[in-house]
């Protein structure tokens, strides 16, 4: 059972920057999170697990994949890739073929690489966060593969964040513990059981013993962490 339920806090910062877009693509949409019902969704999906786990009230997804778009040029209004984008064969191909069909903004959520190691999970589980950090593009391939004019904001993760990756956990270690929990979020797949297992028992520890609320505890009551997540958007 996958945790991911979309966070409506999240959800607005995706659409402030989709704006008043009326025709959206979504590519690499998986099973519609943030697609909003205030836009005329158009949803790409190669998965077919993924395509069959979208709600009844979604659009239903084309299987295609994001470096062979199946539009013409400047068909859309806007488009989005939120959190995908580290699963493409080809990313640069994948950005350009969005910025080809797209006339408006192209928005990406996504992790800036150098900035994933920053998490306190580096020190109880550094394998997940090196395999998040090599496969998350640089700001910079994006922005350069996009084109236009780009901007890259920060994405504020609340402390009761809805949706489940693993900065959505900052202040609510225990929370992490979950198989489930950590099921969702693909970079743990990477990973074999014994460091799975080595994670459970050292974060266990840590909590236990007070370890990790010496360290991090200040996290506890932090409103929001401004950590690796990141919106970039970019227009022609």
């Amino acid at each position: 059972m996958s945790l991911r339920r979309p966070d409506e806090r999240i959800g607005h910062v995706i659409a402030r920057a989709l704006g008043d877009a009326r025709t959206v693509l979504n590519v690499g949409a998986g099973t519609g999170s943030y697609e909003s019902a205030a836009h005329a969704i158009t949803a790409v999906e190669p998965s077919l697990a993924m395509r069959a786990r979208r709600p009844a009230e979604l659009a239903t997804a084309i299987d295609a994949v994001a470096e062979n778009l199946p539009f013409a040029d400047r068909e859309f209004d806007a488009a989005m890739a939120l959190l995908s984008v580290q699963d493409w064969s080809d990313i640069d191909a994948g950005l350009r073929e969005m910025r080809r069909v797209t006339r408006g903004p192209v928005a990406v959520l996504t992790c800036d690489p150098a900035r994933v190691r920053d998490f306190w999970l580096y020190e109880y589980a550094p394998d997940v966060l090196e395999t998040e950090a090599r496969r998350y593009p640089s700001l910079d391939r994006l922005t350069a593969a996009l084109g236009g004019t780009t901007t890259v904001e920060s994405v504020p993760v609340p402390l009761d964040c809805t949706d489940d990756f693993n900065e959505a956990y900052y202040g609510r270690p225990e929370l992490l513990l979950a198989p489930a929990a950590r099921r969702a979020c693909s970079a743990w797949s990477f990973i074999d059981d014994r460091a799975r297992q080595d994670f459970d028992v050292s974060l266990r520890r840590a909590l236990g013993s007070g370890a990790w609320d010496e360290a991090f505890g200040h996290l506890r009551s932090r409103p929001a962490y401004n950590g690796s997540l990141v919106l970039v958007r970019a227009t022609p």
